[in-house]
């Protein structure tokens, strides 16, 4: 069914709102103020979702997508490829500004900023999932679906991930490719198999190592070395196989400056870095409080633990643990801390862990999100203990994209 509909605002997701016989409509592949001929994608109780197939009047705003597999249908990586670089950021702000005033009661008056190594927006995407049909052809999810939209080069990709070449290959048996390129200029392939299959992989670049992912944080070495060497400044950080690392080339270094900047660390001080991954943010802070000052990290992933260990060997007064932050800090007896980063998955803390970092009188906390809206939720319940917004950053770390990356400093 396709319905006419005049554009509203951005809404957190990619999508814009319109309205339809008194009910909401999410719609994707518009701008705000557009009147467009919307194809109706789904219908509930409450709402209904829908893809602009026609610009009817466009928005001053609008471009012409630079990818062809942009667009409704088609592949669902991308959600604003149909608008300008500057209106993207806007629309970021307007996501990040009505996040934190709906859930948090603050008015944010910032602006999503632009993050170095990307001017056009394209070619940025240093790690590439990408989904493999039946016949062994690689692609990527369309929105909201299981379907794969087949591709041959994906625009957002870093040249180095592209120059693989894995899209014109055949990946037969296999569910998912993911391809990584390393600041460091190394190249991986991590291939997930299907169930009780096993993938011949296809002949590739003796330089690119190839690991196997054999579920649970597992890989397994068919090429190659067994990490990654992702380098930040004048320290490199050893990843294995698929271990998290930002996505963007200017990411690393982006957030390490924000959060070292709000968590002002001095020498002497004893921190907390909770979900600390391989060790990226306890560096910096570990060389700021100095020998006679402390830093523990905590991690969910065992592997993401070792690497940091060993990323962060020089500096002693670094130590990590392996655990579920909710419950780590009572287990190895945590009590009180001059100064917590928090850098949570999607989800954010909760507020079971927010109740239990509030109990630490930390005097700062600093907290790194790629959600705006769980960000909001969790400001608002340190707020419940006494901790209020001091300052806030967002970044533009996934250009084409509805993510962001913000970065918050909470004061007691």
């Amino acid at each position: 069914m396709a319905v006419e509909l005049t554009v509203g605002p951005v809404a957190h997701g990619g999508w814009c709102v319109a309205r339809h016989d008194g009910r909401v409509v999410f719609v994707r592949h518009a701008l705000p103020g557009e009147r467009v001929l919307a194809e109706i994608t789904e219908e509930t109780s409450r709402f209904l979702r829908a893809d602009a197939v026609e610009i009817l009047e466009p928005s001053a705003d609008r471009v012409t997508p630079p990818c062809p597999f942009a667009g409704p249908g088609r592949c669902g990586g991308c959600d604003w490829q149909h608008a300008s670089l500057d209106a993207q950021r806007l629309l970021k702000t307007d996501v990040v500004a009505e996040q934190l005033r709906r859930l948090a009661g603050i008015e944010w008056k910032g602006v999503v900023e632009e993050v170095p190594g990307a001017p056009d927006g394209l070619g940025w995407r240093t790690r590439v999932q990408f989904a493999v049909d039946r016949e062994g052809v690689l692609g990527l999810r369309r929105h909201r679906s299981h379907d794969i939209q087949p591709v041959d080069a994906c625009l957002i990709a870093h040249p180095e991930v592209e120059n693989v070449g894995a899209e014109v290959m055949n990946w037969r048996n296999a569910s998912s490719v993911e391809v990584i390129a390393s600041s460091a200029g190394e190249q991986a392939v991590v291939v997930a198999p299907r169930p009780r299959r096993t993938v011949a992989v296809p002949d590739l670049d003796t330089s690119v190592a190839v690991f196997v992912d054999e579920g649970k944080g597992r890989t397994r070495v068919v090429h190659g070395r067994n990490h990654l060497t992702e380098r930040v400044g004048d320290r490199d950080f050893q990843v294995t196989g698929s271990g998290f690392w930002q996505v963007h080339p200017g990411a690393a270094a982006t957030l390490l400056a924000t959060v070292l900047e709000f968590a002002a660390p001095q020498p002497g001080e004893w921190a907390l870095d909770l979900y600390c991954g391989v060790g990226l943010f306890a560096a910096g802070l570990a060389e700021a409080v100095g020998p006679e000052g402390a830093v523990f990290g905590v991690e969910s992933e065992a592997v993401a633990v070792r690497d940091a260990e060993r990323n962060l060997r020089d500096l002693p007064q670094a130590r990590f643990a392996r655990g579920r932050v909710e419950n780590a800090l009572d287990r190895f007896g945590i009590e009180r801390a001059d100064l917590v980063v928090v850098d949570p998955p999607r989800a954010g803390l909760g507020r079971d862990v927010v109740g239990r970092i509030a109990t630490l009188q930390a005097g700062r906390i600093v907290y790194v999100s790629c959600d705006p809206a769980t960000l909001a939720r969790d400001i608002a319940w340190l707020a419940d203990h006494g901790y209020s917004l001091a300052d806030l950053r967002a970044f533009d770390a996934f250009p084409m994209t509805h993510h962001v990356e913000c970065v918050a400093l909470l004061v007691k």
